[in-house]
C-alpha cells in the first residue's frame, strides 16, 4: 500500500447482524453492494467488509456462518467496484477465502497472535498488506501501556518475519477499545505518536464507546467526536482512519491534511 501526505480513509462495512452501529443493514449482496458504491463515492480509498462482531459481549459464528456472510459480498464488490478490500477477520480460512474472491488486505484484530502462525501464512502465500492490531484479553497492563503495545508488535513482527512476510506489509492498529479502559484508550491516543516508526498506523475508534462517555451519547451520536480524535490522531502520525462517516470525515481531514502538511509545501 502507497501511503503520502494524504490520510487514506477505510469505510466500514459490517455484514453482521449485531455489529453495534450498524448491525442487520448490510447483510446481503444488494445492500451491501449499495453502501460499497456509496462509501466509494463519499471519498473512501478502502472498503473493510467484516462477517464476525467483535463488539465487547459479541457471541462468536462459526467458520462457516463467517464464510457464508462475507464471501458472496466480497466476490460482487470485486468484480463490481474498482476499489480496495480489506477482510476484517482472525480465521486464517476466512482471509484466504476473501483473498481468492477479491480482497487485497488482511485486518486482523489479533496482530497474527491467535492461530499458531497461520495468518501469517496466508499473507505471505499472497504477498498482501496486513494490518495487525494490539489485543489482549484483560485490561491489565503490568508495565507502561506504550511499552506492553510495543512489545506485542514486536512480536507480531517476529511472527511476519519467520513466516516471510514483508515487513513493508504491515500496518499497525493500537486497538482502541479492545483489551482496554477508558483511561488506557486515552492515554494510547495521547501517546500515539510515540508508535511512530515501527509501521504505518491506523487508527479505528469510529463512534467507540469511549466517544460517548462524558456526554453520554448513543453510537449516531458520536460522529463529530470522532471526527474530533481521528484529527488528533492524524496530527500524531496516523496514515489511515477507519471510519462508518466516510463523507464527513473526508471533508474534516482534507483540511487537516493541508495543515498539518502545510510546513512541508513551503
Amino acid at each position: 500500500m502507497k501511503f503520502s501526505d494524504t490520510t487514506l480513509i477505510m469505510g466500514i462495512l459490517n455484514v453482521t447482524p449485531d455489529s453495534f452501529s450498524d448491525g442487520g443493514k448490510f447483510n446481503n449482496i444488494s445492500s451491501a453492494l449499495e453502501q460499497a458504491k456509496l462509501l466509494i463515492s463519499q471519498g473512501a480509498d478502502i472498503i473493510d467488509i467484516g462477517g464476525q462482531s467483535t463488539r465487547p459481549g459479541h457471541e462468536e459464528i462459526s467458520l462457516e456462518e463467517e464464510l457464508q456472510r462475507v464471501i458472496p459480498i466480497i466476490e460482487k464488490i470485486s468484480k463490481e467496484l474498482n476499489c480496495l478490500i480489506s477482510v476484517d477477520t482472525y480465521r486464517h480460512e476466512v482471509a484466504e477465502a476473501a483473498i481468492i474472491a477479491g480482497a487485497h488486505i488482511i485486518n486482523d484484530v489479533w496482530g497474527l497472535q491467535r492461530d499458531n502462525g497461520e495468518m501469517a501464512k496466508v499473507a505471505a502465500k499472497y504477498d498482501v498488506d496486513v494490518i495487525v492490531m494490539h489485543n489482549q484479553n484483560t485490561k491489565d497492563y503490568p508495565e507502561d501501556i506504550i511499552l506492553c503495545i510495543k512489545k506485542f508488535f514486536k512480536k507480531t513482527f517476529q511472527i511476519a518475519e519467520e513466516n516471510g512476510i514483508n515487513p513493508n506489509k504491515l500496518i499497525i492498529d493500537p486497538g482502541i477499545g479492545f483489551g482496554k479502559g477508558y483511561c488506557e484508550n486515552i492515554e494510547v491516543l495521547n501517546r500515539l505518536d510515540e508508535l511512530n516508526g515501527i509501521a504505518p498506523i491506523l487508527l479505528g475508534v469510529s463512534k467507540k464507546g469511549f466517544i460517548g462517555k462524558d456526554l453520554n451519547l448513543t453510537p449516531a451520536e458520536r460522529v463529530e467526536g470522532t471526527i474530533a480524535v481521528n484529527i488528533l490522531g492524524i496530527s500524531k502520525g496516523a496514515k489511515i482512519i477507519r471510519v462508518h462517516n466516510v463523507y464527513e470525515h473526508k471533508k474534516a481531514i482534507s483540511i487537516a491534511d493541508k495543515i498539518i502538511n502545510f510546513k512541508k509545501n513551503i
